[in-house]
């Protein structure tokens, strides 16, 4: 090649290795990651299933009754207790990232993440016993 004259660039792209479907496997803190994202499939049908409560009841006694019935047949309750339990997971990894998300400072030092994280709790306690006061007259 003369002096002054530039190579041209190839034309191969080197790719990646690639990754297996089932990467999340290798790992218990892989699969629980894709377990979370998948919990927000099942906390979106307690969404649905609460706005079909809703809607059942304010069409009235005859639509309230089917909806219990539909609500009691075996497939609807797993499926309940199924999303019951993605929803648990779903409100625990929230909650362990809540410290590493919201750093709270008091003037010139650092809340310990244990507090944020049991403030959370505390939190939830509070709005639990709300709920079950204004629910159940306890």
């Amino acid at each position: 090649m003369s002096q002054g004259q530039v190579q041209p660039e190839s034309r191969h792209r080197v790719l990646p290795p690639r990754v297996s479907t089932w990467w999340w496997l290798e790992k218990g803190s892989y699969f629980v990651f894709i377990l979370r994202e998948l919990s927000c499939v099942f906390v979106a049908w307690f969404v649905v299933y609460l706005l079909l409560l809703v809607r059942a009841v304010t069409q009235g006694d005859t639509s309230y009754q089917e909806w219990l019935a539909w609500s009691a047949t075996t497939p609807i309750l797993l499926l309940n207790i199924v999303s019951f339990l993605f929803v648990i997971l779903h409100a625990v990894t929230f909650f362990a990232a809540a410290p590493r998300a919201m750093v709270v400072k008091v003037g010139p030092n650092t809340v310990p993440g244990g507090l944020v994280l049991a403030g959370h709790y505390a939190g939830l306690a509070a709005v639990s016993a709300v709920v079950a006061w204004l629910l159940l007259g306890v």
